[in-house]
């Protein structure tokens, strides 16, 4: 599993994180996708490293600009921690 986390400039409330997680939903294959507008950042989950190029295109015509990507390897943690 692979963590990736973006920092975005634009979004200013709720409905933002939406426009966000949505279009992220839409264009690529991940486990879960979580946006703040506080932390100005976007944290994904997913099965493979996702193409920067093609997150900076999708948050793009949502609106949005991707300011950095971080990408690095993701643990789920289990009902104990395992």
């Amino acid at each position: 599993m692979i963590k990736t986390t973006m920092e975005i400039d634009g979004m200013m409330c709720g409905m933002c994180e939406a426009h966000v997680n949505d279009k992220i939903k839409a264009d690529f294959d991940i486990k879960k996708v979580n946006s703040s507008h506080s932390k100005n950042q976007t944290v994904i989950v997913s099965e493979k490293e996702l193409d920067a190029e093609g997150l900076k295109k999708a948050v793009g015509e949502a609106g949005y600009k991707v300011l950095s990507i971080k990408s690095e390897a993701y643990e789920e943690k289990g009902f104990f921690g395992k």
